[in-house]
C-alpha cells in the first residue's frame, strides 16, 4: 500500500480537490433525508404549502450541486487514475531495461508482463475507486449513523451494534481474501506464460501436431486460474450478503423500536430509516472497496518487486573508459546460471587478439552461446576475470562497452516498423549508403529491393512476412550498420544456404575491418576459415587453434569433421 501512496502524493493536489468535491457531494446526499423529514413534519402535517415548496426548492439546489460535485470527482478520478497508471507502466519498462538477464531469468517474462497491465489495471481501479467510493462511502456512513442518532436519540445501542457487527465481518472479508487474490496474480502469470510460450512456437505446434497437448495445458493452467478466481470470490459471496443482513436487520429494529404511534415522529422515522438505507449502500461500497484494495495491496507487492529489483551485475564506482580495440582475454572463467546445479563454463583460459576472427564451435549444450554472452555483459562470469583491451569487463562503462559491440543472436529478432527504421537500430545516424552497404554485405539488399516497398516495407511482429534466412540476413545488416569493434555472430548463418552463407561470411571479412569476430556455429564448413577455433564439449575448451592444428590435435573437433563432412582429411 505504501507504493500506492507514494504515486498518489505525487498528485496530492487533485487527489485534495477531488476528495473536496467528494465530500461536498456526500454532504448533499446526506442533506437530502432532512429536507424530506421537514417537508413531512412541517409541510405535510400543518398543510403548509409554502413550506413544502421552500423545503423542496432545497432539495433540487442540493441535488443539482451535488450533480456537479459528481461530474467533477469523476473527472479528477479518471485523470489521476489513469496519471498514475502510465506512471507505474513507465517506471517498471524502465527498471527492468537496467535489469541483468539473470534478474529477468528469476522475475520471468511472462511475470513482468502481467504486472506491467494486469496488476497496474488492479491499482489504477483502486486508485479511481479510492475518489469514487472510498472516501464517499466512510463519510455517508459516518454522517448518515450520527444524523441518526440526532434524529431518533433511542436508537443510539442498535447503531453501535451494527457498526461492531459489521466491522468484524469487513476485517475478516479482508483478512480471508488478501491471499486468495495474491494467488489468482500467480496463476495469471501462469497462463500469460504458457499463452506466450504457444504463440511463439506456433509452427512448431503445428508442425508436430500437437494441438491437443497444448490445449490440454492451456486448459490445466486455465482451469487453475478459474479455482483461484473461484475461491477469492467466495469469500466476497459469504461476507457480502451477511453484511448486507446485518444493516437490513438494523432498519428493521430501528422500525421496531420507533412504534409507529405518533405522526409527529413520522418525518423523523423517515429519515432515519432513509439514513439506514445510506448505511447500507455505504458499507456495501466500503466492502467491495476493501476487496478491490486487497487485489491492489496483492499488486502492489507483485509490482514492488520489479521496481526493487537490483541488477545482479555489479557496477564500477569510477568506471573505466578505454579506447575498445578488440582484445579480449578469458581467464580462468567460470559460469553457472543462477539456480543450475552444474557449470555451463568450466576454467575457460583464451585470449583473442584485435582483428582476428574466431570459429566456436561444438556440440549443443557446449556452452558456445554462453561463452559470447560474457563478452557484452549480458551475464558475468561467476569465477575468474573477462579483459577487454587490458580491462576487466565489470570496470568498464556499461554504455560504452556495449556501443563497441553489434550481436546477432541465434534467433533473429525483429520489430515492427519499416526495413530502414529495423536497420537504423545499428545506428541512428546512419545514412541511406551505409545501409545498402551493409544490406549488400548480408546479402539482404536484393530481396529488399525486390520488395514492393523496397527499405520503406513494412514488417510484422518479428519479420513474420520474411523467410527464417531473410530475417537472419537482415539482422546481420543491422549489426554491420553498427560498424563495431567487436562483433559476435552466434550461429545467424544457419537458415542460410552453403553458397549464400560462404558470400556473407566473405563479404563481413573487407566490410568489418580490423573489427574483432566471434563467430558461432554448428557447421564446420562456417568455422575451419576462420583465423583461429576454439572448441568447446561440456563447458570446456577442447582444443585452441587453427583448423589444421585441431585436426592434427582434438579429437571432439576430429569427431565433428567426420559426421559432417566425412573421409579422410590430408592437410
Amino acid at each position: 500500500m505504501k507504493l500506492i501512496v507514494k504515486y498518489i502524493g505525487k498528485h496530492l493536489w487533485i487527489f485534495l480537490l477531488s476528495t473536496l468535491f467528494l465530500t461536498m457531494e456526500a454532504m448533499a446526499d446526506l442533506l437530502q433525508p432532512a429536507f424530506m423529514s421537514a417537508i413531512v413534519d412541517r409541510g405535510i402535517r400543518n398543510a403548509d404549502v409554502r413550506q413544502i415548496l421552500f423545503f423542496g426548492l432545497c432539495m433540487l439546489g442540493i441535488a443539482m450541486t451535488g450533480a456537479f460535485c459528481a461530474v467533477m470527482r469523476n473527472r479528477f478520478a479518471s485523470r489521476i487514475s489513469q496519471t498514475i497508471g502510465k506512471e507505474l507502466r513507465r517506471d517498471i519498462y524502465h527498471n527492468v531495461q537496467l535489469l541483468s538477464m539473470e534478474n529477468i531469468d528469476r522475475l520471468r517474462p511472462a511475470s513482468i508482463i502481467t504486472r506491467i497491465t494486469n496488476d497496474v489495471a488492479q491499482i489504477q481501479d483502486f486508485v479511481n475507486g479510492i475518489m469514487r467510493i472510498m472516501v464517499k462511502a466512510p463519510i455517508t456512513c459516518v454522517g448518515a449513523i450520527v444524523l441518526i442518532m440526532i434524529q431518533t436519540p433511542k436508537q443510539a445501542p442498535v447503531m453501535a451494534g451494527i457498526i461492531l457487527v459489521v466491522s468484524f465481518l469487513v476485517y475478516g472479508n479482508m483478512r480471508i481474501g488478501y491471499p486468495r487474490f495474491g494467488a489468482v496474480q500467480k496463476r495469471l502469470d501462469r497462463l500469460n506464460g504458457v499463452t506466450r510460450e504457444f504463440l511463439s512456437s506456433v509452427r512448431v505446434v503445428k508442425a508436430f501436431h500437437a494441438q491437443d497437448e497444448e490445449m490440454e495445458r492451456f486448459e490445466e493452467v486455465s482451469g487453475a486460474l478459474a479455482l483461484a478466481n473461484i475461491s477469492a470470490l467466495r469469500t466476497m459471496a459469504v461476507f457480502s450478503p451477511f453484511i448486507s443482513l446485518t444493516v437490513n436487520f438494523g432498519i428493521v429494529l430501528l422500525l421496531w423500536i420507533s412504534g409507529s404511534g405518533q405522526s409527529a415522529e413520522i418525518g423523523r422515522l423517515m429519515a432515519s430509516v432513509n439514513y439506514m438505507t445510506q448505511v447500507l449502500f455505504a458499507v456495501g461500497m466500503i466492502s467491495n472497496a476493501l476487496n478491490t484494495a486487497v487485489r491492489a495491496t496483492a499488486s502492489a507487492q507483485r509490482i514492488q518487486e520489479v521496481l526493487d529489483e537490483r541488477p545482479v551485475q555489479r557496477m564500477a564506482e569510477e568506471p573505466l573508459r578505454p579506447v575498445i580495440e578488440g582484445d579480449i582475454c578469458f581467464e580462468e572463467v567460470s559460469f553457472a546460471y543462477s539456480g543450475a546445479g552444474k557449470e555451463a563454463l568450466h576454467g575457460i583460459n583464451v585470449h583473442i587478439y584485435p582483428g582476428e576472427t574466431i570459429g566456436i564451435i561444438g556440440s549443443t549444450g557446449s556452452g558456445k552461446t554462453t561463452l559470447v554472452n560474457l563478452v557484452p555483459r549480458f551475464y558475468d562470469a561467476t569465477k575468474g576475470r573477462l579483459l577487454i583491451d587490458g580491462c576487466d569487463v565489470t570496470q568498464i562503462d556499461m554504455s560504452l562497452l556495449r556501443s563497441a559491440i553489434a550481436v546477432v543472436p541465434q534467433k533473429a529478432l525483429l520489430f515492427s516498423g519499416t526495413i530502414r527504421e529495423n536497420l537504423r537500430w545499428g545506428r541512428e545516424q546512419a545514412d541511406e549508403e551505409e545501409l545498402r552497404r551493409a544490406a549488400l554485405t548480408a546479402c539482404a539488399d536484393t530481396f529488399i529491393r525486390q520488395s514492393a516497398q523496397g527499405y520503406d516495407t513494412m514488417l510484422g511482429q518479428g519479420g513474420v512476412n520474411l523467410s527464417g534466412g531473410q530475417k537472419q540476413r537482415l539482422s546481420l545488416a543491422r549489426a554491420l550498420v553498427r560498424n563495431p569493434r567487436i562483433l559476435i555472430l552466434d550461429d545467424c548463418t544457419s537458415a542460410l544456404d552453403a553458397r549464400t552463407e560462404s558470400d556473407v561470411l566473405k563479404g563481413l571479412r573487407s566490410m568489418t575491418g580490423g573489427a574483432t569476430v566471434l563467430l558461432v556455429s554448428q557447421r564446420i564448413s562456417t568455422v575451419m576459415r576462420t583465423d583461429r577455433i576454439l572448441c568447446l564439449d561440456n563447458g570446456c575448451i577442447q582444443g585452441y587453434g587453427t583448423h589444421e592444428e585441431l585436426m592434427a590435435s582434438c579429437k571432439i573437433y576430429q569427431e565433428i569433421y567426420h559426421s559432417q563432412i566425412g573421409g579422410e582429411y590430408h592437410g
